[in-house]
């Protein structure tokens, strides 16, 4: 069960040092800005301390080194004066699937028409990865993520994503949700792309933790809570540590034969599944919270 406490928008889980940078707005028809999380309830502007891009940050030699230097000498806004875009820009998102055990046995169970396929990749040495979503349909925090209306099962997938700049290097991490058709991927496995990728299927947010010691994240717990009328519809949560595979290799097998001139972000999977009882419906309200990062909420419309 996700406690009351870490659902909260501060942007960080009390007592973690790790910094947290994101996209923001401060007006309507300003440009997008790139800051970094400033105590409790402000951000400071590092675009205005010299940061043109958050792609340029991420790309830089010591990005948390960055951040520290500069922070403290930008421009603090009131966290409650800005609007948190999704924080990519140009970057492709990828999602790996089937990572944890849950994963798999929820997979396996949508359908005995595709069980054998999600059994054979858990074990296998390649993973599965498939194209989620370009960066200007990535949704961002406080905005609507979908569920498909000619679906009949849809689920949010909470996930750890892992945050790549240019060069194919970890940089940071952020929260996924990678929203799933599942009656759709059960009746055909051929119809994991329309289950998948559709409108408004995949949010990101809020921050980018620039963490990338994997003994650290994988200490993290990542939990879910949906909100029906009011009250919990369901609650679940998981530690990143279930992770079967480890986050480098993940990535890694992302990487293969491929480029990502403005970089990538790879969703790592999900180990917190609600039963083929449960099924989202317009009105819900997402919250996915993430130890070290802050929580990613998004209320859910029909596309």
């Amino acid at each position: 069960m996700v406690s009351p406490p870490s659902l909260h928008h501060s942007p960080r889980t009390p007592g973690t040092a790790t910094s947290l940078v994101c996209r923001f707005l401060t007006a309507s028809g300003a440009p997008a800005k790139v800051g970094a999380a400033w105590g409790r309830d402000k951000i400071a502007d590092l675009s205005a301390a010299g940061i043109s891009s958050l792609t340029a940050l991420l790309d830089s030699a010591e990005p948390a080194k960055i951040v520290a230097a500069l922070a403290p000498l930008a421009p603090h806004l009131p966290l409650a004066d800005t609007t948190l875009l999704a924080p990519v820009e140009r970057q492709e998102v990828w999602a790996a699937g089937v990572t944890y055990l849950r994963s798999k046995t929820a997979r396996m169970e949508e359908s005995d028409f595709s069980a054998t396929a999600y059994d054979r990749v858990y074990d296998a040495d390649r993973p599965e990865i498939f194209f989620k979503s370009l960066a200007e349909k990535v949704v961002a925090t406080g905005d609507a993520v979908g569920i498909r209306a000619d679906a009949t099962w849809n689920v949010p997938e909470p996930e750890l994503a892992l945050v790549m700049n240019t060069r194919g290097a970890i940089v940071g991490c952020a929260i996924g949700n990678d929203m799933s058709s599942r009656d759709i991927e059960g009746e055909n496995l051929l119809y994991l792309p329309q289950a998948k990728t559709y409108d408004r299927s995949c949010a990101l947010g809020p921050w980018v933790a620039l963490e990338t010691d994997e003994a650290t994240i994988r200490r993290w717990s990542i939990g879910i809570e949906i909100i029906r009328g009011g009250s919990t519809a369901f609650a679940g949560e998981t530690r990143i540590d279930q992770i079967k595979r480890g986050l480098a290799d993940l990535a890694g097998w992302l990487l293969r034969s491929q480029r990502f001139p403005h970089g990538a972000v790879l969703l790592t999977g999900t180990g917190v599944v609600p039963d083929e009882s449960f099924t989202l419906r317009a009105g819900d309200v997402v919250r996915i919270a993430v130890d070290g990062i802050g929580v990613l909420e998004n209320p859910v419309v029909t596309v």
